[in-house]
């Protein structure tokens, strides 16, 4: 499943532009005639993330270009805005039936599988940095990424759980996404330095050591790896101690009481 990362900025950008009214020279509704973007251009404007451009298209909303993007085996929408200044990633929702609407075929985009549960004992701990009670009764797995504003969140939701939950171990995955070039390298970093403060500052948007060792590389693609292969997709997501898969960040008192099978 992918997050939707909503762009206020970029948002602002298209309703302040003449995109949607007549121009002087009689230029009316139809911007597709004379706003294009070739798969060359977007591939240079993207160059940052290390993703490779598939196929680009119309958005169903007026005023932006929508991206078929793929990387490290992993596909995924984003939508770039006529002026080519703001970048959105994630799919939009028809507000009327409340279902993602998209301007690629459903045999054009990805078929990501979700599997229901997976095997705990399969996950790369020692790719990850315990939060909590390293010897809690209780045991959760979450996957997230410093730059993904929702694992952010989420983040501090997990602090919060901490307290209130002091039989739970937390092993935080770090698995940082496709779209977020900077992660990749905070993720290494957090893994290097072992240390919770580095972890701490990392989802809080702060400045953190760079990586320098080369095994943390590796450690990362593992992590990225096994999310791949078992249907994980996006951040955040947590598993459970049975093996359930969560996408998506939750309140630490919903996830207290989810571990307490109420």
């Amino acid at each position: 499943m992918l997050k939707i990362l909503v762009s206020v900025i970029a948002f602002g950008t298209l309703f302040a532009t003449p995109l949607f009214a007549m121009d002087k020279e009689g230029h009316g509704n139809d911007c597709t005639s004379c706003h294009t973007l070739s798969i060359k251009e977007a591939s240079e404007l993207l160059k940052a993330t290390g993703g490779t451009v598939k196929s680009i298209k119309y958005s169903p909303i007026k005023g932006m270009y929508e991206l078929l993007m793929e990387k490290d085996g992993r596909q995924g929408l984003i939508y770039i805005d006529f002026a080519k200044k703001h970048l959105m990633q994630g799919f939009m929702i028809d507000l009327a039936t409340l279902q993602p609407v998209t301007t690629h075929t459903p045999q054009e985009l990805p078929q990501q599988k979700q599997p229901a549960k997976l095997d705990v004992k399969t996950i790369p701990l020692e790719n990850s940095i315990v939060m909590g009670n390293p010897n809690g009764a209780k045991k959760i797995y979450v996957f997230t990424d410093p730059d993904c504003p929702y694992c952010r969140k989420f983040h501090a939701e997990l602090k919060k759980l901490e307290q209130i939950a002091p039989d739970v171990a937390i092993y935080v995955m770090p698995y940082p996404l496709p779209m977020h070039p900077g992660a990749y390298d905070k993720a290494r970093a957090i893994l290097e330095s072992k240390s919770r403060d580095v972890l701490d500052k990392a989802f809080e948007g702060k400045d953190i050591p760079k990586p320098a060792k080369d095994e943390s590389k590796a450690r990362i693609d593992a992590n990225i790896k096994f999310a791949t292969n078992n249907g994980i997709s996006g951040t955040p997501t947590f598993v459970m101690p049975n093996g359930a898969i969560v996408v998506g960040g939750r309140e630490a008192d919903a996830i207290k009481t989810m571990l307490e099978g109420k």
